[in-house]
C-alpha cells in the first residue's frame, strides 16, 4: 500500500450486504462505474475489507489477495465486470466467516412470493433468462448475477447485492423490449453496461429480497440430448462442487472454505425444489421450458 500512498487516489465505500467495502483508484472509469453499481456506504464507517485498484503501465495485470487484512489489490484490470464480481467475492468472504452468510454467483426472480434462482457457470445464459422471465407478468428480480443467502429454519431468504445490474449488449437481440436501455447504455469494450433496469421495468419490478422455492441449474453440453430434469439436494450439490460453485471469482479455496460452502449448497438445496436445464437449445425453446415446465408460469 506504501508504493501508491503518493498517488491520487480516488476513494468510495459501497454497501454490500451491510459490509463495507472501500475501493482506493487512481482509474477514473472504475470510480464512476462503481458508484453506478453498489449503494453508497456513509464515510464515518470503518471499512470490513478494501480493494485497491491501479494501473502499473508495463506490467502484466494480476490480482493479489490478503486474506488477514482482507485487502486486495487489482494491477491492470481493464475489465470493470471483473472488479465488481471480485467486490462481491470479498464482501462473500467475510460474510460466510463472520456471519453465516453466503454467497451465490447467480441470478434470483420473485414470482407471485415465491423465490427461484438460476446458477450456472458464466456464459451458459442465466443473465439472459432472467431478462426473459423479467418481462412476464408476476415476475419481479432480486438479482441478475449474485445474491446473498441467509439460512432460516426451514427457509432460505436471498438479498440482492447490487444497486444497478450489468447487462450484455446482445440482450435486446433475444428480448426487445430492452432496446432503449440498450440504445442509451455507455457499454465497454467487452459489451457490457451498468443499467438501471427501472428504466424499462418500473421500480415495482425490482425487490430487495425473496423467500426461495425452486433452484434451476444450468449447463451448456451440446453433447447431451436432454433438456430439463429433476436434481436431487445430493447431486446438484456435487455438481455445483465439481464446478468450483459455479463462480470463477472465489478469492479463497483453500480446504475450509470447500468445506463451508459444500455444506451450505447440501443445505440449501435440501430446502429447495431443483431441476437442471441444458441450454442447448435456441434461447426462447429453453426460456419457454423454464417458464412453462418448472416455474408453471
Amino acid at each position: 500500500m506504501e508504493r501508491y500512498a503518493s498517488r491520487f487516489l480516488y476513494e468510495e465505500r459501497a454497501d454490500i450486504h451491510g459490509c463495507c467495502i472501500k475501493i482506493l483508484t487512481d482509474v477514473k472509469y472504475v470510480k464512476e462505474r462503481w458508484e453506478e453499481s453498489f449503494y453508497p456506504m456513509s464515510a464515518h464507517i470503518r471499512s470490513h475489507g478494501r480493494l485497491i485498484v491501479v494501473e502499473e503501465p508495463g506490467k502484466q495485470m494480476k490480482a493479489m489477495y490478503d486474506p488477514s487484512t482482507k485487502t486486495l489489490f487489482l494491477v491492470n484490470f481493464d475489465y470493470y465486470g471483473w472488479v465488481k464480481s471480485l467486490a462481491l467475492s470479498l464482501a462473500g468472504d467475510i460474510l460466510e466467516d463472520q456471519h453465516g452468510i453466503n454467497s451465490v454467483h447467480g441470478a434470483c426472480v420473485d414470482i407471485d412470493g415465491r423465490g427461484a434462482c438460476l446458477i450456472a457457470p458464466s456464459g451458459t445464459g442465466k443473465t439472459t433468462h432472467t431478462y426473459g422471465l423479467l418481462r412476464l407478468k408476476g415476475v419481479r428480480v432480486v438479482s441478475d448475477d449474485w445474491f446473498f443467502v441467509r439460512l432460516m429454519g426451514d427457509d432460505a431468504v436471498a438479498f440482492s447485492s447490487e444497486k444497478n445490474f450489468y447487462i450484455q449488449a446482445d440482450i435486446a437481440d433475444h428480448w426487445g423490449e430492452y432496446g432503449d436501455l440498450v440504445r442509451n447504455a455507455e457499454f465497454d469494450s467487452r459489451g457490457r453496461a451498468v443499467v438501471n433496469v427501472r428504466w424499462v421495468v418500473g421500480k415495482e419490478k425490482i425487490l430487495p429480497m425473496t423467500t426461495l422455492r425452486k433452484a434451476i441449474v444450468l449447463k451448456r453440453d451440446l453433447g447431451d440430448d436432454s433438456v430439463v430434469r429433476k436434481m436431487d439436494p445430493s447431486e446438484a450439490a456435487e455438481y455445483l462442487s465439481s464446478s468450483s460453485f459455479a463462480n470463477p471469482h472465489l478469492l479463497v479455496k483453500d480446504a475450509r472454505k470447500t468445506s463451508m460452502r459444500n455444506h451450505f449448497f447440501k443445505d440449501l438445496f435440501r430446502k429447495l425444489d431443483v431441476h437442471l436445464v441444458n441450454t442447448r437449445l435456441p434461447v426462447n425453446d429453453t426460456s419457454r421450458i423454464i417458464k412453462e415446465q418448472i416455474l408453471g408460469i
